[in-house]
């Protein structure tokens, strides 16, 4: 089974979501139209490649996890969009598939091998074509209170080594510069959108669930436990079962490098 594979069913529910005004907002910066093709590496459920399916022509998802291309198959049939997903690492894909007008990739870069995945992506990305590299997070600039130690107890429950993979995941996102450096592209500009919504305090505990160091697989014999924890804690914060959550969602916009 896959690090993912027992997330994938509350994975696009759960997690922080893009809002509709960053897909239009990115869609706009990267000039996307119906002629455009867009291919998002390690897709999971779909959220990226559907959030732009409206905005693109053709659309690709890639992810090695079958269970996530389950839901993001599932979640495309529900939202009328045609997507082509393929089962696969970005470090092996076929080079006879073609370029892209954009690549995105989401809460996955850390977790490719940076070597053959930067020299992959130059062969995935068509010329003027961009990379977009997207996060959609709970704010931490304290308009979310209970954020701080909602992830204590998160880490307190994850098992040590998974939690360390995780931190390196959120270095990886905040230093793409490093990332990319020798390479032949670079960051160009941020795109951020910020918004509010309610969401319940059960769902918010339910999240927990759906990240790699404390997935139902990680947790094993534990889940009830955590998450029994993590509910006392949120219930200090919620009104009527629900609570605010400001919601940061970003694109780094990376291009071709001109020499």
């Amino acid at each position: 089974m896959g690090r993912f594979a027992s997330t994938a069913s509350l994975y696009e529910h759960l997690r922080p979501p893009y809002p509709g005004e960053f897909f239009r907002s990115v869609a706009q910066k990267l000039g996307l139209s119906r002629q455009s093709s867009l291919i998002d590496l390690g897709t999971g459920p779909g959220l990226l490649a559907l959030g732009f399916a409206p905005y693109a022509g053709r659309v690709v998802g890639v992810d090695p996890e079958p269970a996530m291309l389950d839901a993001a198959r599932r979640a495309a049939a529900s939202a009328g969009h045609a997507l082509t997903l393929i089962e696969g690492k970005t470090e092996t894909l076929a080079a006879d598939m073609g370029s892209f007008d954009v690549v995105t990739i989401g809460r996955a870069l850390h977790w490719m091998d940076r070597e053959p995945t930067l020299a992959r992506l130059d062969g995935l990305v068509a010329p003027g074509g961009a990379i977009a590299v997207c996060a959609s997070f709970s704010a931490t600039d304290g308009s979310n209170p209970w954020l701080e130690g909602y992830n204590e107890i998160r880490r307190r429950w994850s098992p040590a080594k998974l939690w360390e993979e995780a931190g390196r995941g959120t270095r990886t996102h905040r230093d793409l510069p490093a990332f990319f450096r020798g390479s032949a592209f670079a960051p160009t500009e941020l795109v951020k959108v910020e918004t509010s919504h309610m969401i319940s305090v059960q769902d918010l505990t339910q999240r927990v669930l759906t990240y790699s160091s404390s997935s139902p697989e990680a947790l094993g014999d534990n889940v009830e436990a955590a998450l029994r924890d993590v509910e006392s804690h949120l219930t200090s914060f919620g009104r009527d079962g629900a609570i605010a959550e400001t919601i940061v969602s970003t694109a780094e916009i990376i291009k071709r490098q001109v020499i």
